[in-house]
């Protein structure tokens, strides 16, 4: 098989127009032949108005990659990162951009997927939900790797190229209880006889305590829990171990650990376990659900689905405002979590059902349920399958919050263009500041 052609490193300059979906500048490269339309180009550090020069980093037939070597014209909205890693680190992609430029863009990203791909528009544009830049990020996951040439384990998020992980110091957008002790918890699992044979720590933080839970694909020697117990007493964090799948994770050190968080407006505590999905942002998803509830609109006596209900983050508080709501999730497990918080908070009148929802349920006793309202977040891949199975034309108003602008515009153009309803409002949602992520909500109404 004949090898592809060596990538030609020579730099070169190139003036940026526009910002990927992704965080990346895009250029042209001068067309071959006169009047034609040159190759796209995304750069890595760059933003739009800038002239840089760059060294190519990938190619394929429609679009080249690069980075930049060095700005020559520099943008206005160009700004010092605030974190000695970025640009290495592949956790943020936009420090590099002013504030309130990051939520324009993530604005004319959603309403850009809005027409490109659903070919609809909002009657209205909601303003971005906002609420702090920094120290928000209270879950995730950390690579880990042992390097000997360093003589030292790496603990950080991937690097921008992620055969490589990022040697970090601290981490300006973790709530600081975590993104300031990364070093000291990379010295911890450096000094452990196991160390090559952990690949990954999860992080997970509630109000009263803060989980890391050590993944270790072979067992841990008994000195290496001591240094992991000590390491979690003086760091004042609780371990859990995970030396298998999500259900073998156990408690280390202490054997109790209190993990919850309240939605104070509502008068709501959620319990939850180390591996649950719960957003990263709390306090913009407290902001998030009353935004949610001024767009839905809940009356004491309606009955409203709410549908990728997770462990009924607006499940609960939705119980506090409408006579009956019914959460369906696909993950057993927070299903029953959902439940244990609704008897938790005193809540009779919220009902939990496990169920794909990527699969046909029109037989399912939920789903023959009438409603008057819906609210759904589903995951990147949007609503279509359940939306196609759902007796739409019970639901007055849909509100459909999402974390993937192009599977929501694609929904979106469903239940306008093909099942009657006005899209009368959408907006963006600043849950991941500094990165490309784009959260977004939506109101639908049936005309």
């Amino acid at each position: 098989m004949a090898r592809s052609p060596r990538i030609d490193k020579t730099p070169f300059e190139l003036d940026i127009h526009d910002l990927s979906h992704d965080g990346r500048g895009v250029a042209r490269r001068p067309p071959a032949v006169p009047g034609e339309s040159g190759k796209a180009v995304f750069v890595t550090g760059a933003l739009p108005g800038e002239r840089v020069r760059v060294e190519q980093t990938a190619r394929s037939k429609h679009f080249d990659e690069a980075r930049t070597l060095e700005v020559l014209q520099a943008s206005p909205d160009r700004v010092t990162p605030r974190c000695p890693h970025f640009g290495t680190c592949g956790g943020c992609v936009l420090q590099h951009l002013e504030e309130t430029k990051q939520i324009a863009y993530k604005q004319h990203t959603l309403l850009e997927n809005l027409t490109r791909i659903g070919h609809v528009a909002p009657a209205s544009v909601l303003p971005v939900l906002h609420e702090g830049s920094w120290g928000y990020r209270r879950k995730g996951r950390f690579s880990v790797r042992r390097v000997e040439k360093k003589d030292k384990t790496l603990v950080g998020f991937r690097e921008q190229d992620p055969r490589f992980v990022a040697d970090l110091r601290e981490c300006h957008t973790l709530i600081p209880q975590i993104g300031f002790r990364i070093e000291a918890l990379a010295q911890c699992i450096d000094r452990l006889a196991g160390r090559a044979d952990i690949p990954q720590i999860e992080f997970i933080a509630g109000d009263a305590a803060i989980a890391l839970v050590v993944r270790h694909l072979a067992p841990l020697v008994q000195d290496d829990l001591d240094i992991l117990t000590a390491f979690a007493q003086e760091q004042d964090f609780a371990i859990f171990l995970q030396p298998g799948g999500n259900h073998t994770v156990h408690p280390l050190w202490p054997a109790q650990v209190p993990l919850s968080f309240r939605l104070a407006p509502w008068d709501i505590e959620l319990a939850f376990r180390p591996l649950d999905f719960i957003q990263v942002n709390g306090k913009l998803n407290e902001k998030m659900i009353a935004h949610a509830f001024a767009l839905l609109d809940p009356q004491p006596g309606e009955r409203v689905l709410d549908l990728f209900c997770g462990l009924g983050n607006f499940t609960l508080p939705l119980a506090r405002l409408v006579g009956e709501v019914v959460g369906v999730e696909g993950e057993a497990g927070l299903v029953a979590r959902a439940q244990e918080n609704a008897q938790r908070n005193g809540l009779s009148n919220a009902q939990f059902f496990a169920a794909d929802l990527t699969t046909d349920q029109r037989d399912a006793p939920w789903m023959r349920a009438g409603f008057d309202k819906l609210l759904l977040d589903p995951p990147r891949s949007g609503a279509i399958d359940v939306l196609r199975q759902l007796p739409l034309q019970q639901f007055s108003r849909i509100v459909y919050v999402s974390c993937h602008p192009g599977s929501l515009a694609r929904d979106a153009g469903y239940l306008v263009n093909e099942c009657g309803f006005r899209l009368v409002s959408a907006g963006a949602m600043d849950m991941f500041p500094q990165t490309a992520h784009v959260e977004s909500i939506a109101l639908f109404e049936r005309e």
